[in-house]
Formats: structure tokens, C-alpha cells, sequence
């Protein structure tokens, strides 16, 4: 159990409805800070608040509007008057689709929530820091995704590669202004967000026998990360990008050891019509 306290500070966790995000926020909670929790499902966003550990407040709001975002942090302020602590968390996985099918909406769907969200959520952080006229911690939640490539979840990848470039710009900008901005990069972790597609569950089970620690990951292990960046623990960090993936990011996967051969590419020969 840490020593660390969070006691006297406010958080605002985004996507906290479930998943990643509600993990965080418990998290949090647990070391003492007052949470704000922020979805767009209402009726999650109470539930976690409410059974938090602690002072807590939540906030139906569309991370993708403008004015939603000023809302909750307004929100938040005007509750616990003033923010210290930001999660960047909330995303949606988007279209399977190979890229010659992906539609316009669906790309813009994903990039409206997931980079959108992200640089309004940052950006009202900082504005809100100014006003205060306090330092503060971000952590944006970027994924494995942001560092490697795939042939599915093509908008899912390519926003979560833009987040690094917010992260290191808001990093930099930020410094001088006491301001730290990192990133978590999770791994496999089954929650709601990808266990909706059907046989998804097993799915993520089965690909993260492949990783070095031989399992998927936690919701809470993410979670003490993002609490850990947050920290006065983590004072000389910002611009970081933390993965917690069981070892994934470190695998050379044209190795044997590194899962050389497993990629069934059945589906995108038959596709391209190279298997006929």
C-alpha cells in the first residue's frame, strides 16, 4: 500500500464511467483526492461517483464539444474550486474496417473523441491552471497503439499516434509553467470499451498469451500508473510515455521468441485477392 496522498487535491477524470477511466478515478480516490468523474453515459458517471471512496462529484459531458469540456471543468471548479489533477482518458476504439472501407464518418468519428477530446481537455487544463495561477498534472491515456502498427483499428491508431504529438507539445509548453503532461500506454486490457465486439473477451485473452508476462492486464494496473504520474513521485517526469502492456512494446515480433509467424494474414490475402 503507498504512502503517497493525493489529500486537499482535485481530479477530474474523463471516460471514468468504466473501465480505464473509473479505475483511475478510484484510484485516486483512495489516495485521498476529491474526484470528479466525466462521461457521457450519465448513469455510469453516478454510479462511480457515488461509490468512490471519498469527496466526489460527476459530469455528463461529450469530450468532443467545446463547450461540454468548458462545462466540466467549470463544473469542477465551481464544486471544489480548483483542479489540480487531470486524466485525459476518455476514447472509443472505432471501426475494424480495412482501410479501403473505412468511411469518412467513421474516421472523423474516432479523431473527434479520441485527438479532439484530448487537445480540448489539455487545453482547458492549462486554462484553468492559468486562472488559478497554479501548476498542475496531466495524464493523457495514449495506448500500444500509439507506438506500433496494425492493419485493423487503423483511426483508433492513427489518433492515438497524434496524442504523443499533444503530449510532447504540452509538455514543453507546460514546463516552464509547472505544468506536467505524460502519457500511459496500456496494453491488452479487456474492459468494456473492446469486450463489446463479439468473442472479444476471448479474443484479447488468447492475444495476450503472447506477451511476455503471459496475460492481459488490469483496469486497477493502469490505473495506479496514471496515479503514480500524477504524483509529487513523479516530479522530474513530463513528456513521458509510460507503457504497461506486459512487455509488449519491447518484443521483436520477427523473432520466434517474439511471436514470429503467429499474424494469420488469411483475412487481408483474401482480401486483396492475393490468395486466389
Amino acid at each position: 500500500m503507498t504512502s503517497r496522498s493525493f489529500s486537499g487535491q482535485v481530479a477530474v477524470v474523463t471516460g471514468a464511467a468504466s473501465g480505464l477511466g473509473a479505475a483511475a478515478a478510484w484510484q485516486l480516490a483512495a489516495e485521498g483526492a476529491r474526484v470528479v468523474v466525466v462521461d457521457i453515459d450519465a448513469d455510469g458517471a453516478r454510479r462511480v461517483a457515488e461509490g468512490l471512496p471519498g469527496e466526489s462529484a460527476w459530469v455528463q459531458a461529450d469530450v468532443s464539444s467545446e463547450a461540454d469540456v468548458a462545462r466540466y471543468i467549470a463544473a469542477a471548479a465551481d464544486r471544489f474550486g480548483r483542479i489540480d489533477l487531470h486524466h485525459v482518458n476518455a476514447g472509443i476504439p472505432g471501426t475494424q474496417a480495412p482501410l479501403p472501407d473505412i468511411s469518412l464518418d467513421e474516421f472523423d468519428q474516432v479523431m473527434n473523441v479520441n485527438l479532439r477530446g484530448s487537445f480540448l481537455g489539455v487545453r482547458a487544463a492549462f486554462r484553468q491552471f492559468r486562472e488559478q495561477g497554479s501548476g498542475g498534472a496531466i495524464v493523457i491515456t495514449a495506448s500500444i497503439a500509439s507506438l506500433r502498427g496494425s492493419a485493423d483499428l487503423l483511426p483508433y491508431q492513427i489518433s492515438k499516434h497524434a496524442v504523443l504529438g499533444l503530449l510532447q507539445g504540452a509538455a514543453v509548453y507546460g514546463g516552464p509553467l509547472g505544468i506536467r503532461v505524460n502519457a500511459v500506454a496500456p496494453g491488452i486490457v479487456p474492459t468494456e470499451l473492446f469486450m463489446a465486439r463479439p468473442g472479444g473477451k476471448e479474443d484479447m485473452e488468447r492475444r495476450a498469451r503472447t506477451v511476455p508476462l503471459r496475460r492481459a492486464g488490469q483496469a486497477s494496473e493502469i490505473g495506479s500508473v496514471v496515479a503514480f504520474l500524477l504524483s509529487d513521485e513523479a516530479a522530474y517526469m513530463t513528456g513521458s510515455v509510460v507503457s504497461v502492456d506486459g512487455g509488449a512494446a519491447a518484443m521483436s515480433t520477427v523473432r520466434a521468441s517474439g511471436g514470429a509467424g503467429a499474424w494469420d494474414t488469411g483475412p487481408l490475402d483474401a482480401y486483396s485477392g492475393l490468395s486466389s
